[in-house]
Parts: C-alpha cells; structure tokens; sequence
C-alpha cells in the first residue's frame, strides 16, 4: 500500500509539472504554432478549433524524451 502511495504522489507532482510547463507555454503564445486550424460557422454557433502545430509538437518532444530514458 506504500508504493502505491509513493506512485500517486510522483504523478501528482509530475501532473503539476505538466500543467505549470503549459500555462507558461500559454503565456509565451506556444498553443498558436504555425498550423493551428480555426473554423466558425457562419452563425456563430459552432467552432472547431485543432491544434495541429502543437500537436506535432508534443509529439515529437514525447518520442525523443521516451527514447532517450527508456532506451535500455
């Protein structure tokens, strides 16, 4: 029961660390990279927002973090 303690506690903090590296991502203007895609209807009522720059973005981060410490 420890362990599982200890395990909720590294992924709280690791949530936390996340959470703070993209509000101030937010705040440098990160989330409008180059390929974000913006459609609103022409009534207003619907808006579809994708963004695809940063997608990629966090994608590639991902992959080269992952290999690089779960590389064995």
């Amino acid at each position: 029961m420890e362990n599982a303690g200890k395990l909720l506690l590294i992924g709280a903090g690791l949530l936390a660390l996340v959470g703070l590296a993209l509000f101030a991502l937010a705040r440098l203007g990160v989330a409008e990279l180059p390929g974000t895609f913006k459609w609103k209807s022409k009534g207003g009522n619907a808006t579809v927002y994708a963004p695809v720059g940063l997608m990629i973005f966090i994608s590639v981060v991902g992959t080269i973090l992952l290999n690089v410490f779960l590389r064995r």
